[in-house]
């Protein structure tokens, strides 16, 4: 088995991955596997989450190789990789029913590795190239009517529960900015009291996003409105360098308390299990296709590097299309 070494607090001083250490695996290795994530994280400039799958998937496959081989790896061996050995190790995450996307990305991070150690002359490791990618499918995203998005960003739908008001204002404006600006959950509770100007001083944000990757979005004022109203009711100090979102007891915001919120309003207004906070965003970019958006514009939006995976939309478009056809056509 393969684990970090606890050194948080060298890593929290030097803003550096901590050293990583391999029980199934030789120290040259380890090291070439620090360095590598180093330059992820600084010149690719990768979240944490992916640089955490990275670093996952490649113990995962070090420590499969050295059961496979019976021995500990090091970099000459490594250097000679057949991709029979790759083949081996898809075949056995398939067998824990690991899905195509998740084997995709551990083949995406073990192609990084294997790149990093040529650039370092540590040898050529040509049998990851050789591997196809696994095939995956794909699956459209599944927004949500425009009505059902507007009553899921309104305090009073849940004026019933048994929960502080101010709780309620909270999470109202938290979904409203998913739909009103189409940010990432991350996104959103990621953004400063700074960050967010007062009604009527302006309508954009300046959201932190994938990669740490800046971007300007619009914000409508009815969002600001509501955020100012969570603001003023809010018990807790809420200064400029802080969050803007803050849970109960005044700390940062965790995701997962949006995530129960939307579970229980979408139980009370009887929306699909697909009724998610990402949802939000994907209900945000296909209404805007919807009504005429220009595709390069909400990549712009969404903040994805590539417009493939914005043409994603143009596909539910094309579906509520032929769903219209059926329903009103008379010879349908």
């Amino acid at each position: 088995m393969a684990k970090l070494s606890d050194k948080k607090s060298t890593e929290a001083r030097s803003g550096a991955p901590a050293p990583i250490e391999l029980i199934c695996a030789n120290a040259d290795i380890s090291l070439q596997m620090t360095r590598w994530l180093s330059h992820l994280r600084a010149e690719r400039r990768l979240s944490p989450k992916t640089l955490e799958a990275y670093a996952r998937d490649v113990r995962q496959f070090l420590t499969f190789l050295a059961e496979h081989w019976g021995a500990l790896v090091s970099l000459p061996r490594f250097a000679k990789l057949e991709a029979s050995d790759v083949r081996a190790f898809m075949a056995a995450r398939r067998s824990d029913d690991i899905g195509g996307r998740s084997l995709m990305r551990a083949l995406a991070g073990l192609r990084s590795f294997g790149r990093f150690l040529e650039r370092e002359g540590k040898g050529n490791v040509g049998a990851l190239s050789a591997i196809r990618a696994p095939k995956i499918g794909k699956s459209l995203p599944k927004p949500l009517q425009m009505a059902s998005a507007k009553r899921l960003a309104d305090a009073n739908e849940r004026a019933g529960e048994n929960r502080d008001p101010w709780i309620w204002a909270r999470d109202a404006a938290v979904m409203a900015l998913l739909y009103g600006s189409g940010l990432r959950i991350s996104e959103a509770l990621g953004l400063k009291r700074r960050d967010v100007p007062a009604p009527g001083a302006g309508d954009v944000l300046i959201v932190n996003g994938k990669g740490n990757k800046t971007r300007m979005v619009p914000v409508l004022q009815n969002v600001l409105e509501l955020i100012a109203d969570y603001a003023a009711q809010c018990p807790h100090p809420l200064p400029a360098e802080g969050p803007m979102f803050v849970g109960a007891r005044g700390g940062p915001l965790s995701p997962r308390i949006i995530q129960l919120t939307m579970e229980r309003m979408r139980g009370a207004l009887g929306l699909p299990d697909s009724a998610t906070p990402h949802a939000l965003r994907h209900s945000f970019a296909t209404h805007l296709l919807t009504r005429g958006g220009d595709l390069r514009a909400i990549q712009e939006l969404l903040g994805h590097a590539s417009l493939s995976t914005t043409q994603i939309y143009t596909g539910i478009d094309t579906e509520r299309l032929f769903e219209v056809y059926k329903t009103a056509h008379p010879r349908a």
